[in-house]
């Protein structure tokens, strides 16, 4: 992705992620996100569908979207996976706290009060 748009698209506070099911039906999620060197991260719950559905097929769709998911601009196909290197996490959770600030900061605190931070995964994201 060239670095304007990904610029422009990181500007948005949510992004639509669709996942495919093996039927090839896509299932669309509202999430956060933020960009990093290139590319842009998503975290999750490491037991979520969408990452069970990147494990068969890595192909997704991304789109700016509304808090409700509703999308704000044009569907861009790309590719996804969990990332698991300790420093590109490190710095994708800088990047989403940098981004989001104290909304970031409330949700890892609840993570940690309810044990679920250590369940969490990140997705990369290549448009």
């Amino acid at each position: 992705m060239n670095p304007d748009a990904l610029a422009s698209l990181d500007r948005e506070a949510y992004l639509n992620l669709a996942t495919f099911r093996r039927s090839g039906a896509a299932v669309e999620t509202p999430v956060w996100f933020a960009a990093h060197a290139g590319r842009l991260y998503v975290f999750t719950e490491a037991a979520a569908g969408k990452v069970k559905r990147l494990r068969a097929n890595p192909s997704i769709r991304i789109a700016a979207c509304s808090v409700r998911g509703r999308p704000k601009g044009a569907w861009l196909p790309g590719r996804a996976r969990r990332v698991d290197d300790p420093a590109t996490v490190a710095a994708a959770y800088r990047a989403l706290r940098r981004k989001y600030g104290w909304q970031m900061w409330l949700a890892d605190l609840f993570s940690r009060l309810a044990g679920r931070i250590e369940q969490r995964a990140i997705l990369e994201l290549e448009v």
